[in-house]
């Protein structure tokens, strides 16, 4: 008996390759709600949980490789975001709109805000790519929600503070007519 005989009969290896077959049903299961990767096993003869597996460990492979770190995680931040607004938009419910408005708000905003920091950012994390990469993950997945997260305490508080702030500063037709009130009274009563 060879040495890969006695491995692949050892109860270790078989227990870790009965529980890795079971993940891998599982993700199978779960990825039958998609109507793409159905195509895309039925064209190909791939299994999809192999395809998505494989893509996973692709885009990972790609941020260890510096270069391709910020295209991928540019991807990741749009690609699958478009296709689910694209979605969003041909469903007669308004949940999903509201979801992918917001994701798209939010990531906007995070995208402006790196625009200033990029070269600052990434001279202290070097790995900053594949933690934005997570973070966009977390804005897009309905499970997290966080989208709406970040837009509830981070983004509404200032916008909503930014247009206080500008309504205090241009006032509204009503409150330059008491104003103009206000002057000829005291006018009047000098």
């Amino acid at each position: 008996m060879s040495a890969t005989q006695k491995v692949q009969q050892h109860p270790a290896f078989i227990q870790a390759q009965n529980k890795a077959n079971y993940y891998v049903n599982q993700l199978d299961k779960e990825l039958t709600k998609y109507p793409v990767l159905n195509t895309f096993e039925q064209r190909t003869q791939v299994p999809k949980s192999y395809a998505v597996i494989g893509a996973i460990l692709l885009l990972t492979l790609f941020h260890f490789i510096n270069p391709l770190a910020a295209p991928v995680s540019n991807l990741v931040g749009w690609g699958l975001p478009a296709y689910l607004s694209f979605k969003a938009l041909e469903t007669p419910g308004h949940q999903d709109d509201i979801q992918w408005l917001t994701y798209w708000v939010v990531f906007g905003f995070f995208n402006f805000l790196e625009s200033f920091a990029l070269r600052i950012v990434l001279y202290y994390l070097p790995w900053y790519f594949a933690f934005k990469t997570v973070f966009i993950l977390w804005l897009q997945l309905p499970t997290f929600r966080g989208a709406q997260t970040a837009y509830l305490t981070i983004l509404r508080p200032v916008l909503a503070n930014l247009s206080n702030s500008s309504r205090s500063a241009a006032p509204t037709q009503a409150e330059t007519t008491t104003s103009e009130d206000l002057r000829q009274r005291v006018a009047n009563a000098e």
